[in-house]
């Protein structure tokens, strides 16, 4: 296994290891976290901690991509396991503010929805031999989702003292640039959903 493979397969490990982090009952075996309070925001250690374990594994990212374009190593293991590893981190981390009521769950729904829809498109595709790289708007939607757990993780500091809902915003135009990008790979595929046999 090459570098890059061996980091993507680092960064799926990595998601576990944030879940825990932020679900962790620290109360429940009498762990006091620290809270820090910037104006009138609280930030608790956690989200810091979970915040340091999500930008490792997203700076993985960039550098399994450079080093497998940079060195030749673009392999099919690869190829397989960086959108995984992808998808797993960010859709694991919206799936957790869900479920601790921080985010709203019908954005989640629907980006979650997105990826498994266009999984099954890609499927379907590689089945027939038919190669769909990754779109412009899907690595937007990438970046956009990235950016908005960060602030979310941040109580959307520095924003949240001017009393701007950036964090809100980024997270509805994720959500509507990852339903144009599925929309951008089913235009690319419909003549494969839609054929007759």
């Amino acid at each position: 296994m090459n570098l890059p493979n061996k980091l993507s397969l680092f960064r799926i490990l990595l998601v576990p290891v944030a879940a825990l982090l932020y679900l962790f009952p620290y109360a429940h075996f009498h762990i006091a976290m620290p809270e820090f309070q910037i104006g009138f925001v609280d930030l608790s250690l956690v989200n810091l901690l979970v915040l340091a374990v999500f930008a490792v594994a997203s700076f993985t990212d960039f550098l399994d991509g450079y080093l497998a374009r940079k060195h030749d190593l673009i392999t099919s293991l690869g190829k397989f396991l960086d959108p995984i590893a992808d998808k797993l981190l960010v859709n694991t981390m919206f799936i957790l503010f869900a479920a601790k009521g921080v985010v709203p769950i019908v954005p989640v729904i629907i980006m979650v929805a997105r990826d498994t829809v266009v999984d099954g498109l890609r499927m379907n595709a590689a089945a027939q031999k038919r190669v769909v790289a990754a779109g412009y708007l899907g690595k937007v939607k990438t970046v956009l989702q990235m950016v908005t757990i960060v602030f979310v993780l941040l109580n959307n500091l520095p924003f949240e003292l001017m009393r701007l809902p950036v964090t809100s915003f980024l997270l509805w135009l994720a959500t509507i640039v990852s339903v144009l990008s599925g929309y951008s790979y089913f235009t690319q595929l419909k003549d494969l959903i839609l054929a007759s046999k």
